[in-house]
């Protein structure tokens, strides 16, 4: 099973105002060691025994520098490596020298794509490159995570914060100036390129209001909280979008059905056209600036693709309403059906990634696997790891662990310990509830089936 694309998705979108960190949604190759998820649940997992201490023995790995500025492995201990992971690490030196027999191998040759030796050694340094990144989050304390997360959502980096608030500055700057364009124009090609950049501000509000509604639950109507109602509202925003578009896909054929103008073209404004092209050029230079940080940040590669898909929209629209007024009139309704098909099934792509959060659809492989090593080495008491499951509750995910201890175990003991690795788990970003149940042996049936009939 692939992992679920989700980033499509409004609910992952970055946001200034959003409360709660997000986590990033990349997958990468699984390590050779161990841990194998591919089904959203792993079962049976026999843990080894290690010498540690009864609480937080994965706190006590060794924080590290930048990944990119080391140059040599990380040591481990074996309180904080009980399982060795970090003999799978492969060291720098060795990677580039796979880098460097990759720039050989290219003999001059035509491009890296097509030269089979250079693309099976580029491929292979990814693999030990995504395998070093896997087993160093794995090995990476909980706080850590945490950190991270809180850094990647702009508390302490500049360029995170520049695209993000950017971007939404300008989306909304964008939208006053394209709903110019489009009125003093009337150009149904620029009414298509307004509503698409009308909505990106809305999408934003939307998840401001849906923010405080979180916030100012009433515990005692929603038990569970109402951080859904971001993926609901988000649903209900993308059928909105999708409804406006078929509105300007009737306009178009009306306007097929009813021209009766002697005139072959329509008027010209070229203060619309400059206003639209403004916003062409706003939107590249975001394109650019996100797409030199869209690697480093996961939420701004969302980014990027928004402005590289708004790119798209507005040079189109530019094209068919120029058309329109210059080489014949039906180029500039045929240009608003177009844009509307492409934003009708841009809209229902995200609407899909929303019903998925909604539903409950399993969290990605990264994430179930790292759950369940922090599950296996919380404690040497923790003899098996019988059930992990994750899934989707909104934006935020559902975790729940079954661990197996001795029988003769106290109910102390065993209290503490599951409590203990609930905190830990629910301290983890986009978690939002885990729940940890122990057991004494894996010979069972699940406690939980998935009930088909009622």
């Amino acid at each position: 099973m692939s992992n679920p694309d989700l980033h499509r998705a409004i609910s992952m979108k970055p946001s200034p105002f959003h409360a709660h960190p997000r986590s990033e949604r990349t997958s990468s190759p699984a390590p050779h060691h161990h841990l194998h998820l591919t089904d959203g649940s792993s079962t049976a997992v026999e843990t080894c025994n290690h010498h540690a201490d009864d609480h937080d023995p994965v706190a006590r790995h060794v924080s590290r520098e930048s990944d990119l500025e080391r140059q040599s492995l990380p040591q481990y201990t074996p309180e904080s490596d009980p399982y060795q992971l970090a003999a799978g690490l492969k060291p720098q030196n060795e990677i580039a020298q796979i880098r460097a027999n990759t720039s050989r191998k290219r003999d001059g040759f035509g491009p890296i794509t097509l030269n089979k030796s250079a693309y099976k050694a580029r491929k292979l340094e990814k693999f030990y490159e995504a395998q070093n990144e896997n087993i160093e989050r794995l090995l990476k304390p909980v706080d850590d995570h945490r950190r991270e997360a809180k850094e990647e959502e702009g508390s302490n980096h500049l360029k995170y914060r520049i695209a993000v608030i950017g971007s939404f500055v300008a989306n909304i700057s964008l939208a006053a100036l394209q709903l110019f364009a489009a009125i003093s124009s009337r150009s149904l090609s620029l009414f298509t390129t307004m509503a698409d950049s009308l909505f990106d501000p809305l999408s934003n509000l939307t998840l401001i209001l849906c923010a405080r509604a979180v916030k100012r639950v009433d515990a005692r109507k929603f038990p569970s909280g109402k951080a859904r109602i971001e993926t609901a509202g988000n649903i209900s925003f993308c059928f909105i979008m999708i409804t406006v578009s078929v509105v300007l896909i009737v306009e178009s054929i009306r306007e097929f059905a009813t021209h009766k103008k002697t005139d072959n073209t329509n008027h010209f404004h070229l203060e619309s056209v400059l206003a639209v092209c403004v916003a062409f050029a706003t939107k590249f230079a975001l394109f650019l600036y996100c797409w030199a940080i869209r690697n480093k940040y996961s939420q701004v590669r969302i980014l990027w693709e928004d402005h590289r898909n708004d790119l798209f929209i507005n040079g189109f629209g530019i094209l068919t309403s120029v058309g329109g007024a210059k080489l014949r009139w039906w180029i500039d309704p045929m240009g608003a059906c177009i844009l509307s098909f492409l934003i009708i099934f841009l809209w229902s792509r995200t609407a899909y990634s929303e019903f998925q959060l909604l539903i409950g659809v399993s969290a990605d492989t990264s994430m179930l696997q790292l759950i369940t090593y922090i599950s296996m080495t919380h404690s040497p008491l923790v003899k098996q790891i019988d059930t992990v499951r994750s899934y989707h509750s909104g934006p935020r995910l559902i975790v729940e662990v079954d661990i197996v201890m001795e029988a003769e175990e106290s109910l102390q003991a065993t209290h503490d310990i599951a409590e203990e690795l609930q905190i830990k788990l629910e301290s983890l970003p986009d978690v939002e509830r885990a729940y940890v149940h122990v057991d004494y042996e894996t010979s069972h049936a699940p406690e939980h089936f998935l009930k088909k009939e009622l």
